[in-house]
């Protein structure tokens, strides 16, 4: 038996009882959801309301959350490091050098000749100005207040065809928010809106600090004039004031316990906002139905901007992926202007959804802050946690975002490009510079000393080169 607040150390399902379950750390859901008879809990959520009484069905290292720990330790083992390009090259290059002095001096017997194709090589340069590429895009994203882990995530980040999201925390702000008061009966938003407030403040779940947080933010002061309040057990809050009943909470209590009548333009309102995906508080004074509370968890403004920037980056895939249901992810999606979104995703169907793209041959990253999104961030080609993300997610991930998040991730990406295609472009004058100065060390143009000089003289050129900034405009 559990009864709110009490933190749950198992998996199974609820034989009796109800209550309100905060069950974010495994689903990223922002609201706290309902748990009747028949549905199933798991390790590491939160009874925050009401009572219940659980059949277990898994405990210790058989419950979800200890399987997010042991898919993480087994992704962390899948990740191998990958070396830079360039320097693969240059080792390739080495033997050619060797290759070339040999043949030089059977063919000619001219032992400075063949010195001279071994005084310049490829390989000083090419593993000189590859690192210094990488630290120059390290020091750009630390000047973003992005912080890499390591170079290679940025070469990753720019390879990379899918990006897929979060919802909670992510797209979302997760934190819930009035964004509409609907009165009835030649009410006033503000006289409904204080009312309820003046309810709700006796409890702190989530739609109650936000219908409280809606009123202190329209100056709206609620002086307590109703009698003694009580909570009803996973449904709502009732009390009185003078001789009328004061109730707030699911459809099911007003309409159905209560028998508040719900007027026709009610029937309007309910059937709006039941297509995007919000949550609804009703309100009924006496025998009337007062006002409906419409309560969203409001999508980041950046969210929008960052999307887009993205796909002008030349991202093709864009997949949002969420604990919440149907109807709430599709409208997150749509504006976000995300086209794909999977709802109802556990941490390990995000893993599986991953390792399935991985497969198809993509460069997936993962974009999330919560302790369900750790697994998908460890087995994610390129793991990215939000600047306010959990520890173990922030830990799991190869990259964290500041606290402005989103906006940052687009400038990410263009480091990423800008990197690779400074070494490309570096790789590319090395080899030209330096075949040119072999041939003419060969054809006896200039001395082999000549040709050393000059290949020195190019080699920390380049790399001081390398150490400019890759977007010129960063700020410091």
């Amino acid at each position: 038996m559990l009864a709110g607040p009490a933190f749950s150390y198992f998996d199974g399902e609820v034989v009796a009882g109800e209550g309100m379950v905060n069950q974010a750390s495994m689903t990223g859901e922002s609201l706290l959801v309902e748990k009747r008879a028949g549905t199933a809990v798991f390790a590491s959520t939160i009874v925050e309301e009401g009572e219940i009484r659980i059949s277990v069905k898994a405990v210790g290292g058989e419950t979800r959350v200890n399987k997010i720990v042991s898919l993480i330790d087994r992704s962390q083992e899948l990740k191998a490091a990958s070396q830079v390009r360039a320097e693969r090259i240059a080792d390739r290059l080495v033997r050619y050098n060797f290759l070339l002095a040999g043949l030089t001096f059977l063919t000619t017997r001219n032992f400075a000749k063949a010195a001279s194709t071994l005084l310049v090589d490829y390989s000083c340069a090419m593993k000189l100005s590859a690192p210094i590429c990488v630290l120059s895009a390290m020091r750009d994203s630390a000047k973003c207040g992005i912080m890499a882990k390591g170079g290679k995530y940025l070469e990753e980040l720019a390879k990379a065809d899918t990006f897929i999201f979060d919802k909670t925390g992510t797209l979302t702000e997760s934190m819930p928010k009035v964004s509409a008061v609907i009165p009835f009966g030649n009410r006033t938003e503000n006289e409904v809106l204080k009312l309820a407030a003046c309810l709700e403040e006796h409890f702190p779940h989530s739609l109650a600090r936000a219908v409280v947080r809606e009123a202190a933010d329209r100056g709206i002061d609620h002086i307590e004039e109703h009698a003694k309040v009580d909570y009803v057990l996973a449904h709502g809050i009732a009390s009185s004031l003078g001789e009328e009943k004061l109730r707030i909470g699911s459809a099911h209590f007003i309409f159905d316990d209560e028998k508040i009548k719900c007027p026709k333009e009610a029937e309007k309102v309910i059937s709006e906002y039941s297509e995007t995906g919000s949550s609804l508080l009703y309100f009924s004074i006496g025998d009337e139905l007062a006002g409906i509370i419409v309560i969203d968890d409001p999508i980041r403004e950046e969210s929008v901007k960052a999307v887009a920037r993205l796909r002008a980056l030349g991202v093709k895939n864009i997949v949002m992926i969420t604990g919440d249901g149907e109807n709430t992810a599709r409208i997150i999606a749509k504006k976000a202007g995300i086209d794909k979104y999977i709802s109802q995703a556990l941490p390990d169907s995000k893993v599986e959804y991953i390792k399935k793209m991985q497969a198809e041959g993509h460069k997936v990253v993962m974009v999330g802050d919560g302790i369900n999104d750790a697994p998908a961030l460890s087995v994610a080609d390129v793991g990215i946690a939000m600047g306010a993300a959990s520890q173990i997610a922030s830990q799991t991930a190869d990259i964290l975002l500041p606290d402005n998040g989103l906006d940052s991730l687009p400038e990410l990406r263009l480091i990423g490009l800008k990197l690779m295609e400074r070494i490309r472009g570096n790789n590319a004058m090395i080899i030209g510079i330096n075949t040119s100065l072999i041939a003419l060390g060969l054809a006896g143009t200039i001395s082999s000393s000549t040709a050393a000089l000059l290949h020195n003289g190019s080699t920390v050129a380049i790399s001081m080169s390398a150490m400019r900034p890759l977007i010129p405009n960063i700020e410091n």
